[in-house]
């Protein structure tokens, strides 16, 4: 019992503190003068993918691959069977009148990129340079966008208050007690994790790979289905749907691209044969959403919880 709660102490830390990491970074960038834009574009995009990022870099710096890999795979694969089924349950998503073909193109190809490299048997230093140099690419051409739609505008009066974790009204000591909660938080919440999730690993005689394709990414997926689900329910169906596009393309880029810089991350066969499949046909599930015009009715989400369920069953047997 106590290695279960010890898991579930660390997802929390891990939770909590990359909140308060983006919080404490948002708002200290926009007291120093960096641009809104710029700062939603980097500093929260990276802050909330920091749980993710840190239980990769932990994992394969002790050789436990499975967990860095199964993380990023089973949380993409996660990011659309369950969280899009669970909030299309509760309401219909419209996105039938969002354009998100673009985003949608550019996450393909990311994905496509990713099973292309893990081909070579295992995420060294080469592979991360090339996942890095796409993202900040990709980042590049995402500010220009921005800057074109807002007419040249870096800021407007309403920015930072749309931004998340902006507060204008913060206290200096606040920012500083965000930041140094999440920079403490991160690694102890990680260490916690991913050793608690070894040891049910051996206790139930299966691989660190499947812990991480299941109890892992479904911990690092929470936050994402917590804001896909607030989304729906106030029919904003664009939120919802760019939020798990985008968060599979920072997965795929950064989370992996950043910890093989730092680690080599060996792919186990398995993932070759079937889990990066799985998760490229989720991708292209969103296909209909995204290209032919459907909207995301509760039948779809119905349909894509119990795919995900399915897919859990198949791992764990």
């Amino acid at each position: 019992m106590m290695v279960y709660l010890t898991g579930l102490l660390g997802l929390a830390i891990l939770l909590l503190a990359g909140d308060a990491l983006v919080k404490g970074a948002v708002n200290l960038a926009l007291r120093l003068g960096v641009p809104a834009l710029i700062v939603s574009l980097t500093i929260v995009a990276f802050g909330t993918s920091a749980p993710e990022l840190l239980i990769s870099i932990k994992a394969a710096l002790e050789g436990a691959p499975g967990i860095a890999l199964g993380n990023v795979v089973g949380s993409n694969t996660a990011n659309v069977l369950l969280v899009l089924g669970i909030p299309a349950m509760l309401a219909v998503m419209h996105t039938s009148s969002h354009d998100t073909r673009k985003s949608f193109w550019i996450m393909l190809a990311a994905t496509f990129l990713f099973i292309g490299l893990a081909f070579r048997g295992v995420f060294d230093w080469i592979a991360g340079l090339i996942l890095v140099g796409v993202l900040a690419v990709i980042l590049g051409d995402a500010f220009r966008d921005s800057l074109k739609h807002r007419n040249g505008a870096l800021e407007g009066a309403e920015d930072d208050e749309d931004l998340e974790g902006a507060d204008p009204d913060m206290a200096w000591w606040k920012v500083l007690l965000f930041l140094a909660l999440g920079l403490v938080g991160l690694p102890v919440g990680a260490d916690l994790l991913v050793d608690s999730a070894r040891v049910i690993a051996t206790r139930f005689g299966v691989s660190d790979t499947v812990i991480g394709l299941t109890l892992v990414a479904i911990g690092t997926s929470l936050p994402e289905l917590a804001t896909t689900v607030s989304a729906a329910l106030r029919k904003q169906a664009d939120v919802a749907l760019g939020n798990v596009i985008g968060s599979n393309m920072f997965n795929l880029l950064a989370i992996i691209g950043v910890a093989s810089l730092i680690a080599p991350i060996d792919v186990d066969p398995e993932f070759l044969r079937f889990d990066l499949w799985v998760m490229l046909a989720a991708s292209l599930l969103l296909i209909p959403f995204v290209l032919m015009g459907r909207d995301l009715t509760r039948a779809w989400g119905i349909g894509l919880t119990l795919l995900y369920a399915a897919y859990v069953a198949y791992v764990l047997s």
